[in-house]
């Protein structure tokens, strides 16, 4: 676990200081984790981003699961649990990956990215937001998912 301050440039920490930078603000948080949509600011965003792709990530600036306490690894999986179901029940996914990559943006982030029914099977996991036919939005559609989700509760 590192006990570094989180640095300044960091897009994850900007984002928990300024709400504005999530669209629709947070779908559900607490004092250990943020559960967010997918930024068409994030770094290398464009303005259409795949609707559905949710980031759970620890409030501390925590690099790795490794970084993590046993208390925010908890709380990490049991967001990912419940943002799943959501995804599920609310947003119409027929299945959820979750994934840990780390190697754009130095602060745990986990991606979750729906498949929603009629996707091909050549497009499931890492290609799913590669389908031409994926249902993409910018920031008002992504804030409109969100107040769904946070709707339905946790």
């Amino acid at each position: 676990m590192t006990n570094e301050p989180a640095p300044t440039d960091c897009f994850v920490c900007g984002k928990h200081r300024d709400e504005s930078l999530m669209p629709g603000g947070p779908v559900w948080h607490d004092e250990l984790v943020v559960v967010s949509h997918l930024s068409p600011r994030a770094p290398g965003g464009s303005a259409a981003v795949y609707l559905g792709h949710m980031l759970v990530e620890p409030r501390r600036h925590a690099p790795g699961l490794a970084d993590l306490t046993d208390a925010e690894a908890q709380r990490v999986g049991l967001w990912c649990t419940r943002a799943a179901r959501r995804l599920r029940e609310v947003g119409g996914a027929e299945h959820v990956y979750a994934a840990v990559i780390g190697d754009n943006v130095p602060h745990l982030h986990v991606h979750l990215l729906p498949r929603y029914p009629g996707t091909p099977r050549e497009y499931w996991w890492e290609r799913v937001d590669e389908w031409p036919d994926a249902p993409r939005g910018g920031e008002s559609e992504a804030a409109a998912l969100v107040a769904r989700l946070s709707a339905a509760g946790r």
